[in-house]
């Protein structure tokens, strides 16, 4: 069977073709290319590498925009304030070098992965996700888009072209907490991330989530509402007392479930100081 690659450089086209149905898309390429192991490649490749427009970080009057070319590298390089600590820590803790400056935070998201490194950063900061086709566009809560283990909420003949940040989700400081079996280059065994805002020396807002702990990543609405109102000294024992019972761990090669939950709450209270200022 002979195999059909497109590089569309234009939006519109790339909408247009996947109208047609039978589409593998294709980005970074980081997730998709070692799938394939030793296996033939997809008889219809549709490379989105060429299209400027979905590249780029940009603030505008409502929030953030992270194109969905954007790399992990974009992320560090860019000018964002210490709400988004969170998300580059994450990123520089996604892969090589190498790996950052290919791989694109919306890949991330669509790989579904429950340790998709991307997921409780963006779910800290509200993240939601800027869906298209050749029929029009929709935007969905992060939290409604990844609905299980590798399964979103993509329709067919759509993509992302775009990760939206709310403006009001620019407040406040974030910190990031990951457990592999080593520092760097790992898939994680467990990860947290935080987002405060403090206000007259009280937590005004809070935001917490944590990965790899369940098929898909997930806040803690109770112990955000638990950090609200607190003072520093008061939020990490306020985390030591979070209710992880939400969380469904498994076992596998990294790590036995019972593990799992003990560290994600060790690493929701190194996320929460972090994000406070209060220590690692």
């Amino acid at each position: 069977m002979p195999v059909l690659h497109e590089r569309p450089r234009d939006l519109d086209a790339a909408l247009s073709l996947l109208a047609e149905g039978g589409w593998t898309m294709v980005s970074g390429g980081t997730d998709h290319h070692p799938a394939l192991g030793d296996g033939p490649p997809p008889p219809r490749t549709l490379d989105l590498t060429a299209i400027e427009a979905l590249r780029g970080i940009e603030r505008g009057p409502t929030g953030w925009r992270i194109g969905a070319r954007a790399t992990w590298l974009d992320v560090i390089r860019a000018d964002l304030p210490p709400a988004f600590a969170a998300l580059v820590q994450a990123a520089r803790e996604v892969g090589s070098v190498q790996i950052q400056s290919r791989a694109s935070l919306a890949g991330n998201l669509c790989t579904a992965s429950p340790a998709a490194d991307g997921m409780p950063p963006l779910l800290a900061l509200d993240a939601s996700v800027e869906l298209a086709s050749a029929r029009g566009r929709r935007v969905l809560p992060l939290a409604r888009f990844v609905t299980g283990y590798r399964e979103t909420a993509l329709r067919p003949g759509e993509m992302v072209t775009a990760i939206l940040i709310p403006e009001a989700a620019g407040r406040g400081a974030s910190a990031f907490a990951k457990l592999g079996a080593r520092r760097y280059l790992v898939i994680s065994i467990a990860m947290a991330a935080a987002r405060l805002a403090v206000e007259d020396g009280r937590i005004a807002r809070a935001a917490v989530a944590v990965g790899a702990c369940s098929p898909v990543a997930c806040r803690l609405p109770g112990l955000e509402a638990a950090l609200v109102g607190l003072r520093a000294r008061e939020a990490a024992e306020a985390a030591r007392a979070a209710d992880l019972s939400a969380l469904s761990p498994i076992d596998d090669v990294r790590a036995p479930a019972a593990y799992r939950r003990e560290a994600a709450g060790r690493l929701v209270v190194e996320a929460v100081r972090g994000a406070l200022g209060t220590g690692p």
